[in-house]
């Protein structure tokens, strides 16, 4: 049936103003953008970003198919999603801790390879098991979208979403690989690599073992 978009211009709204602070928010996606950036290249955050980007997609099919109100009231289901999400992100930071590369970055130097692919899957992954973006979209769309909202405004909402992630993650990849951040990469590599790794298993704990 035909529908007036200026009606879910609120919502419209709304929607954008909360999917670009839950971009920007600290999280297991911003620290997986940052260290494909950092120890790999550029170009390997780009496509971390856009897997992020293409794995908002998975949230947005589900939460229309309906089963975002299954997850929300299936705790195993739920808890399933957290345990994986927590493991995968406690093997990346592990790796990431005790790799110990004494690899110099600089820009238009030869990087350690990353295949495209292999950041694209990253940045899937870790989006895709992220409970934090399963809340979200759990309060988006049992909360802010109701069963009479088009399909296609859901669509466009899904849109937004994930242009949002990927404009962010693509705009981190792109400062954290500037000459200035490159430099101060390589004073201070050993040190950022066990930051970053640690970071990613506190995050890996917290998602396992938190309630929400």
């Amino acid at each position: 049936m035909p529908f007036d978009v200026i009606t879910y211009l609120p919502e419209i709204i709304s929607v954008t103003v909360i999917a670009i602070f839950m971009s920007i928010s600290p999280g297991a996606d911003f620290v997986m953008v940052t260290k494909n950036s950092l120890f790999h290249d550029r170009k390997a955050g780009l496509y971390s970003a856009l897997g992020i980007s293409l794995a908002i997609w998975m949230h947005v099919t589900y939460s229309i198919a309906g089963l975002a109100i299954v997850i929300a009231n299936s705790p195993l289901l739920f808890s399933l999603i957290k345990y994986l999400g927590g493991a995968y992100l406690v093997y990346m930071g592990w790796k990431t801790f005790q790799s110990g590369s004494d690899i110099r970055i600089e820009q238009g130097d030869d990087k350690p390879t990353l295949s495209n692919f292999s950041a694209f899957k990253t940045g899937v992954i870790t989006n895709a098991l992220n409970p934090k973006t399963t809340i979200f979209f759990l309060s988006i769309f049992t909360q802010v979208i109701t069963p009479d909202t088009p399909i296609l405004i859901q669509l466009l909402y899904g849109a937004i979403i994930s242009i949002a992630h990927l404009l962010w993650f693509s705009l981190v990849a792109i400062c954290v690989t500037h000459p200035l951040s490159l430099t101060l990469f390589n004073r201070y590599k050993v040190t950022i690599e066990r930051v970053i790794g640690v970071v990613l298993i506190g995050f890996g704990l917290k998602v396992a073992f938190s309630t929400f």
